[in-house]
């Protein structure tokens, strides 16, 4: 994308659990004529309430796990473009803007956001650990040199709809990225800063999180190969 072109318009899906706090700081940084789709997911602390007050549109998914948020803010998108970023104030959404013009630009077809920590206590050594594991598994499993399976992404809806993704835990990130790789899809990478999460990380707070983390992903990692097509290039709104 040139220096000049205008990102396309995009549907950012923001998966949330008890975010309040964050909310606020979140949306306020989402690019002008983007739709927020906050897909609460049991919270607690009014984070749906709060976020339809700030102009998103607000999913309700009763069943809890990262994935089935994920997923449901998926299902509800209609834009040509789709991202996904966290809800908790560690990823500023106005980084998606030129990284969606790069997938309208054909230089990816999902293009994911390589975490830099910014600062200390912004990405414990226990998740760290385990995303350095998962990313060797995921070199030996589809050949992609990746550095990090971080949450923040951008892809064409038609395109992710058509991974026919199954996992609703905490393995839907990663299943994302190897169904992609088993398509034949162009997976890239950018560096963005990774700032300390506003409260307690429900995934990778801690030990314990981070374990079932991996065991979820080990779980995608095992599964074979789906032959599918790659993303057909679409016009970009």
């Amino acid at each position: 994308m040139t220096p000049s072109a205008r990102p396309p318009r995009a549907d950012l899906v923001l998966p949330c659990l008890d975010e309040a706090e964050a909310l606020p700081w979140v949306l306020a940084r989402v690019p002008s004529g983007w739709r927020a789709i906050v897909v609460d997911n049991g919270s607690t602390d009014g984070s749906a309430d709060i976020a339809r007050s700030l102009g998103a549109t607000v999913v309700h998914e009763s069943r809890r796990g990262f994935g089935a948020a994920c997923h449901a803010g998926l299902a509800a998108a209609r834009a040509e473009f789709v991202c996904f970023c966290d809800c908790d104030a560690s990823m500023d959404p106005g980084l998606l803007a030129p990284m969606a013009g790069r997938v309208a630009a054909g230089e990816a077809d999902l293009l994911l956001g390589r975490r830099r920590p910014q600062g200390r206590g912004a990405w414990p050594v226990h998740a760290r650990a385990g995303n350095i594991a998962l990313s060797r598994m995921l070199r030996r499993r589809t050949g992609l040199r990746l550095h990090d399976l971080g949450p923040m992404r951008v892809a064409r809806r038609e395109a992710l709809l058509g991974l026919d993704l199954t996992d609703r835990r905490s393995g839907y990130p990663l299943q994302m990225v190897v169904r992609a790789a088993d398509a034949g899809w162009q997976v890239v990478e950018t560096d963005i800063p990774y700032l300390p999460r506003s409260g307690k990380s429900k995934v990778t707070g801690t030990w314990r999180g981070t374990w079932h983390a991996v065991r979820d992903m080990r779980r995608v990692l095992a599964e074979p190969p789906v032959t599918r097509t790659a993303p057909a290039e679409g016009i970009s709104a």
